[in-house]
């Protein structure tokens, strides 16, 4: 029984002890860090991709993905409330008795062991009704005692709120952890452990989700989302959790009549706002509210938020170009979050996602604004066998180095970098003239006649047809090379046929004829035969062979043609209900003050012994020695002194 009730009494100091707390303290710290510098309640693949499979694996088991409601960190916030609580519970008792109680049977002795005190010897008839007003003048509560053998003893004390900050600053930590853990959903991760509740990991719609995955509406803490696209409404909200989500059934309806977004001059978003309707079946009547960023309507205990915007399901006109024959140009419809399957190409267009704006630093390293460079569509094509790239269009052309480019990005997984396809406008703003050139860099009679041009133009008219025919197939050959494959084809050709001591010289050589040979093209296609070519259309010419040969790259059969567009926008609300943002307000008030009272409430307890056979002894202390506090002492013995005298 004995060592029982003596290992409770360690537990018990240990818990109560302020190294204790402090460690609960730094360890609630580093773990609010990690919570702020790491995304919470992100998707598991975003991390996955950030931190590769191994330490999000790591990661994820000890919570960091979901900082703030993981089970160690609850478990710290217990034990800080468990700690501070004991704390206040042993020393608030002597707090309110030294709050209420003046020491008034301190002896002579005991005021003269004080550091600070003063001794006036041989001082008779002393005015102590000066001295009472003069005190209570400087603020201070006073109390007289008159002892048996005639001395009269003065007790005086002003600052002693100081000591209450303490318990306000102590109480406000208890009731700060209170509320975090109110808001920890521990129930749900009760019935979690209990196996009465599961996350789902299916992407189903939510009247299918299992009840085991329903949080009821009465549910008392949870933050969740909702995506509504104008005209829309429902009743449930996705919490997100772990690898999956919960369905949090709501007891009202929220429909979106509009959705509103106001843009800077630069095309940047510069307020977005909702007007929501919200239907309660327990009343007839209907409410109507606007909310916009940090502008939340709260309806019974659940705040609505406006959190963000993205694309309700855009409708889009696409016209797709061949990019490795003459085929005429397919038109497609499609909309955001659809997919369009192409039969005859084994291949499938999924539309993700749809920006109207889009803000682009197009000069790096210059000093110049970003500017709004006009929609964009980020879409998936899938093949047959499953396997995916990732593609971002936009829809006009961006002038780069003073010259206009259509921009298309390409990457085969999420965590690559986009590679831009840079297709050349032509003077008319369109992609017509290169779809032109593409064609006659890939028709057989027009590179054979090409050839036979440049090789009779070349040699002397003494060379006799043998050398001028191997010229001309060298020329041909070169040319159809770059056509199957872009320069890539031909490097490989330089590898596989040249010695490696010529390889540059051969390089520079292949070069200059496939840019004579791309002149040349040019001028049959676009009737400019025996015309001298002006330096833009020679540069449109070196940009087309550029774009041509990273075609073999892009990894699509089309070239992809935004024409049209119908946008549908859409309003990303959060849904929050949080039972202990209350009591972590009064926390937050209660600290505030408490540090307020010790930092600048001064803690004064002032002693005056007047002896009936003569002579003064005053003393001064405090719980806090500085500056203030020898100020404060000179002042008050200067004072009493002028009195006395």
């Amino acid at each position: 029984m004995k060592s029982t009730t003596f290992n409770a009494r360690k537990i018990n100091q240990l818990l109560s002890s302020m190294s204790f707390a402090v460690s609960m303290l730094v360890f609630l710290g580093i773990a609010s860090i990690i919570g702020t510098i790491l995304k919470q309640n992100e998707p598991y693949e975003n991390y996955i991709i950030k931190f590769g499979q191994f330490w999000f694996g790591y990661f994820e088991k000890i919570g960091l993905y979901d900082v703030y409601h993981s089970i160690w960190f609850l478990t710290i916030l217990l034990f800080l409330v468990i700690s501070t609580t004991l704390c206040i519970s042993k020393n608030t008792p002597a707090i309110l008795k030294d709050f209420l109680v003046f020491k008034d049977s301190l002896e002579e002795k005991s005021l003269l062991s004080f550091s600070h005190h003063l001794v006036i010897k041989n001082k008779k008839n002393v005015n102590v009704s000066k001295i009472l007003i003069y005190l209570k003048q400087v603020k201070f509560r006073i109390k007289e005692k008159s002892k048996e053998n005639g001395d009269i003893l003065i007790v005086a004390k002003k600052g002693n709120y100081q000591r209450l900050g303490y318990i306000l600053t102590h109480a406000g930590v208890v009731v700060i952890c209170l509320g975090g853990l109110l808001d920890g959903n521990l129930t749900f991760k009760a019935q979690e452990l209990l196996g009465y509740k599961k996350i789902e990991t299916l992407d189903i719609p939510a009247s299918k989700v299992a009840e085991v995955s329903r949080l009821s509406s009465d549910n008392a803490s949870f933050r969740a989302n909702m995506t509504l696209v104008e005209g829309g409404s429902d009743n449930v909200a996705f919490v997100r959790m772990k690898d999956g989500y919960l369905v949090q059934d709501l007891p009202f309806k929220i429909t979106l009549k509009d959705f509103r977004i106001n843009h800077y001059s630069t095309g940047m978003p510069k307020s977005f706002e909702s007007d929501l309707v919200i239907s309660d079946p327990e009343f007839p009547q209907s409410i109507e509210k606007t909310i916009s960023v940090n502008h939340p309507f709260t309806y019974k205990g659940i705040a609505i938020y406006q959190s963000d915007f993205q694309d309700g399901g855009t409708k889009l006109d696409i016209k797709l170009r061949s990019l490795f024959n003459s085929n005429a140009p397919k038109k497609i419809g499609g909309q955001i979050f659809e997919k369009v399957k192409l039969d005859k190409d084994q291949i499938t267009y999924e539309f993700n996602d749809f920006r109207k704006f889009n803000i682009l630093h197009l000069k790096e390293g210059e000093k110049e604004k970003p500017r709004n460079v006009g929609p964009s569509v980020t879409y998936k094509i899938r093949n047959n066998s499953g396997q995916a790239r990732e593609y971002l269009s936009y829809q006009y052309a961006m002038e780069i180095d003073g010259r206009s480019f259509f921009i298309t990005g390409m990457r085969e997984t999420p965590q690559e970098e986009f590679r831009y396809l840079k297709v050349p406008a032509d003077k008319k703003g369109s992609i017509d003239d290169f779809m032109l050139f593409k064609e006659a860099l890939q028709n057989e009679a027009l590179i054979s006649a090409v050839a036979k041009k440049i090789a009779n133009q070349s040699m002397n008219a003494d060379k006799n047809d043998t050398v001028k025919e191997s010229f001309e197939n060298s020329v041909n050959k070169l040319m159809t090379l770059f056509a199957q494959g872009g320069f890539s084809s031909v490097s490989e050709n330089l590898d596989r046929n040249i010695p490696p001591s010529e390889k540059e010289k051969a390089a520079q050589t292949y070069l200059k004829i496939i840019d004579i040979a791309s002149v040349e093209l040019y001028r049959n296609r676009f009737n400019f035969l025996g015309k001298e070519l002006d330096q833009g259309r020679i540069k449109f010419i070196q940009d087309s062979l550029n774009a041509y040969s990273d075609m073999f790259f892009f990894g699509a059969p089309y070239y992809f043609e935004l024409t049209n567009y119908e946008q549908k926008e859409a309003s990303g609300l959060q849904l929050t209900k949080s039972p202990g943002q209350f009591w972590v307000y009064l926390g937050s008030l209660s600290l505030v003050l408490g540090i307020f009272s010790m930092i600048y409430l001064h803690e004064r307890k002032f002693w005056l012994l007047i002896k009936a056979k003569g002579g003064v002894i005053l003393a001064l202390s405090s719980n806090r020695k500085n500056i203030d506090f020898e100020s404060d002492y000179k002042k008050l013995t200067n004072d009493i002194r002028k009195i006395i005298q």
